[in-house]
């Protein structure tokens, strides 16, 4: 591809005066398509950059914070193709289990009045693969609305024919290798989901319940013991005390009755109870606490589980029936009317586990269940951070990583839901357990067990299976591992810590060269975003009102590694304003002749260097701050460079030179267009369609099918320290120069003669003519008689005759109502400073701002009794 076109003086109306995001974004993205420049192949010679997206859910539409990830990940993708590598961005789904599930069965009730179990199983995962084809193609055409570059070639969904064979084959391979096993455990168990929950599927939030001590026995061998789960005394089956606790030491080896049930059971003594806490004597319901349950199975004690999936009580007795909540006022008042309870704190405020799905209560309940065995999983995936394989960004997050995978228990993988990877375990009419992998097929008379996988197993084979894993393909030869996994730091246990187990067990090698974590996005005000709170915002509303663009723009401009960001309306209104800025300046350079045709001049101008100079040192900070992940960096400096080097500064800068004609101008138009070329580049990996549309039009590419999608990156060419110097000191005078004209009260058009020395001293007497331009200063002619002056610097001053050019009498009056209301303001803010009460009781914040007002108030003085003066 060519960067080179001829210049058309007729290429700026080629582009509408304003820019319109709803004409550009979905023709380009259909082109970007239809051209293939997404698509990676798995048999070219370049080196391989792969990244795979965080799988979104069907279970609805992308939320901001989807957008976020996206933009990331789509802009390192877009740079890295630009740079030359084999760019991958992978697309799929994710199924969801219990969220989809849930979604579902609530639809049906609500529009159907029916269950999953009226409709049977079969049928009702019918229904929800209608659901999930519904929101599945939801959710692809909102990334193609959002810009995501990715290659649909290789779109996966984690229920699809080959990832179903890559979980079975994991899961046989796993079990074979007895990392998989049955077993009775307490498990986490939500009796609205009616399946089991990992620990990482259940929040802890504070409650306020009640803490009740109730008395078990009677007289001298009586014990008390408190709880906050008073239900679960039906199943009780020890009470336990401390070893040493020489309190309870005549106690133990004897038994008591448990109230309403008529069982008695024994007082032991295990090292785990705390003397200090409460009572210094705990109950022990070995099916309801996985603390109880070890003490359990330390004794030989038996597990009474006293309620059904519902949390509904089985137990015998005038609880049976009741609901768990229900039975634990029922309890309680019985015990009370007993004479049982000893003492009782209300509200009692305490950890309690809730479903994340579904905000239920959990219930600690023990059940069979298949587990992983983590340990030597774990292992590996702490040593790929630890040796360097895999590294972290921000690297302050390694610790919160350590923390969990270091400490990671068992992983209950089995759920009692119908929409899923079913468990590939079968058993025989006698007993049999056999475990089938994929093209096998269980014995005649064999029943396959009926629960799924959690979802969790499935995402974690992610960064391999979507590449054909387990056959070794291409694919999966050219791109894994992958370069980089983009994702928010508070799904590092849910997903990041599964993928580097099964990736380091699987493949041998972690899945990533580097994990990005990044925050949580709140609103301006720095509360986190939810539609409960009515702070959300909807991505593709953004889009629809700013373009795609502007809302990249946004999230990327506040990115930063393990830090929260922020969006807003305004925040999205301020970046289409920046689209607007880059269309308009590109419109203003194309109709000034701009060009990308051959060469740079051999001996660019002053401001041409300057400007050369400044893309350099730009394109040099990008590239550093998208190495570390900085994007909220990059961005600013993009912005900075655009709005303030070359929007507000060479546009204005060049104009002199444009209207004077002759090869400097021809050469300044070869700089202009190589700096809009280079800026274009820049930033197209985050605001692809205007810069698409823009660059296109710039060098002609549309006529040679050409994309800014494949362009080549920029690469800094050097500095130039004395030319950044001397325009420095040309900014500096011009915007000085001006504000001595507004304070003389010289209106902006009005051409004023002044003499400028210092010039040759500064180093900038050949840009005299281009100042007094900029400036608005005519030469001195005769008589010129200098009524105001002003030293810029050391070097350089200014002395202006400004008679016949202002009303006198009118900016005297001006500026003595100025001084009038600085004095005022600062007769105020003195005041409030010598209070010394007032200083004791303001804020530091307040006290600052009072101060800075007085500061400000100083100046105001100083600057209109020296106008005055200058009048008089």
């Amino acid at each position: 591809m060519t960067d080179a076109a001829k210049t058309n003086p007729d290429l700026a109306d080629q582009l509408s005066k304003t820019y319109a995001p709803v004409e550009v974004e979905a023709r380009r993205y259909a082109k970007w398509v239809a051209d293939g420049r997404f698509a990676a192949s798995d048999s070219s010679d370049r080196d391989p950059y792969a990244i795979v997206i965080p799988p979104p859910n069907v279970t609805g539409q992308l939320h901001l914070g989807h957008a976020l990830d996206h933009t990331i990940i789509d802009s390192l993708v877009r740079r890295e193709r630009m740079r030359g590598k084999e760019a991958l961005f992978l697309p799929g789904t994710d199924h969801a289990g219990i969220s989809t599930q849930n979604v579902v069965e609530r639809q049906l009730a609500d529009k159907e009045g029916v269950s999953r179990h009226d409709l049977g199983r079969e049928a009702f995962v019918d229904k929800v693969w209608e659901w999930k084809d519904v929101y599945h193609e939801r959710i692809s055409n909102q990334m193609k609305k959002i810009g995501d570059g990715v290659d649909w070639s290789r779109e996966r969904f984690t229920l699809d024919e080959g990832l179903s064979s890559a979980v079975q084959t994991m899961f046989k391979r796993m079990y074979d290798d007895g990392m998989i096993y049955r077993a009775e455990r307490i498990i986490n168990w939500c009796p609205r989901c009616m399946t089991a929950l990992s620990d990482i599927e259940v929040e802890h939030q504070d409650d306020a319940g009640e803490l009740v001590s109730m008395r078990y026995g009677e007289g001298e061998h009586s014990i008390v013991v408190a709880t906050t789960r008073l239900e679960t005394m039906l199943g009780d089956t020890a009470v336990a005390v401390h070893p040493d606790d020489e309190r309870y030491a005549h106690l133990l080896g004897t038994t008591v009755e448990v109230p309403f049930t008529g069982r008695r059971i024994p007082i032991i003594a295990d090292a785990h109870v705390d003397p200090e806490f409460g009572t210094g004597a705990v109950k022990v319901t070995p099916a309801h606490d996985p603390n109880d349950f070890a003490i359990g199975q330390r004794h030989d004690l038996e597990a009474i589980l006293i309620m059904d999936e519902r949390g509904v009580i089985t137990a015998h007795g005038p609880f049976q029936g009741l609901d768990r909540f229900e039975a634990r006022s029922a309890i309680a008042a019985a015990l009370r009317a007993g004479g049982r309870i000893v003492a009782e704190k209300r509200p009692y405020m305490h950890a309690v586990g809730h479903c994340d799905r579904c905000d239920t209560t959990v219930e600690p309940r023990l059940s069979k269940q298949w587990f992983v065995k983590v340990e030597r999983l774990a292992k590996s995936a702490g040593d790929a951070v630890r040796n360097g394989e895999t590294k972290i960004h921000p690297p302050e997050m390694e610790k919160r990583y350590f923390s969990w995978v270091d400490n990671l228990l068992d992983w209950c993988i089995s759920r009692q839901l119908w929409w899923g990877h079913r468990i590939p375990i079968w058993y025989g009419p006698n007993g049999e357990e056999i475990c089938v992998g994929p093209g096998e097929s269980a014995p005649e008379g064999y029943t396959q067990d009926p629960d799924v996988l959690d979802t969790w197993f499935s995402s974690g084979l992610w960064p391999f299976s979507t590449l054909g894993w387990p056959e070794q393909t291409p694919a999966l030869e050219k791109f894994y591992p992958t370069a980089t996994l983009v994702t928010g730091w508070d799904i590092i246990f849910f997903w990041v810590v599964r993928m580097m187990m099964f990736g380091t067990y699987a493949m041998g090698k972690a899945p990533f060269k580097e994990v990005f974590l990044h925050g949580l996005i709140r609103d301006k005000e720095g509360k986190k975003m939810s539609k409960s709170s009515g702070n959300g915002i909807d991505p593709l509303e953004v889009v629809d009102q700013y373009g795609a663009d502007a809302l990249r723009f946004m999230l990327a401009r506040d990115a930063q590694p393990g830090a929260d960001s922020t969006a807003s309306i305004e925040l999205a209104e301020i970046s289409r304003n920046f689209c607007n800025k880059l269309w308009n300046g590109t419109r203003f350079a194309l109709m000034s002749g701009a060009t990308v045709e051959g060469e740079l001049p051999a001996e660019p101008s002053l401001i041409d260097r300057w400007i050369l100079s400044r893309l350099s040192h730009t394109i040099e900070a990008v590239d550093t701050h998208f190495e570390a992940y900085e994007f909220a960096k990059a961005m600013d400096a993009l912005y900075h460079f655009a709005w303030d080097d070359v929007f507000d500064w060479y546009l204005e800068l060049t104009k002199p030179v444009l209207a004077e004609g002759g090869q400097a101008a021809d050469d300044t138009r070869r700089v202009l267009g190589h700096v809009f070329d280079q800026l274009l580049r820049l930033l197209h990996p985050v605001i692809p369609f205007v810069t698409e549309e823009l660059w296109l039009t710039l060098t002609g590419g549309e006529e040679r099918n050409e994309s800014l999608t494949v362009a080549v990156w920029p690469t800094p060419a050097g500095a130039d320290d004395e030319a950044e110097r001397l325009v420095d000191a040309l900014q500096h005078l011009v915007v000085e120069v001006r504000r001595f004209r507004s304070d003389q009260g010289v209106k902006p058009s009005q051409r004023v003669a002044a003499r400028i020395g210092g010039l040759d001293a500064a180093g900038l007497a050949d840009q005299e003519r281009f100042i007094r331009v900029l400036v608005k200063l005519d030469v001195e002619a005769e008589g010129f008689a200098p009524t105001a002056e002003l030293a810029v610097s050391d070097q350089v001053s200014v002395a202006l005759d400004t008679s016949g050019t202002i009303d006198v009498a009118a900016e005297r009056a001006r500026l003595d109502k100025a001084l009038k209301a600085a004095e005022k303001e600062l007769a105020g803010t003195t005041a409030k400073l010598g209070n010394e009460a007032f200083l004791a009781k303001a804020p530091d914040n307040v006290v600052e701002k009072i101060r800075a007002r007085k500061a400000t108030a100083e100046a105001d003085i100083a600057r209109a009794t020296a106008q005055l003066e200058r009048l008089a």
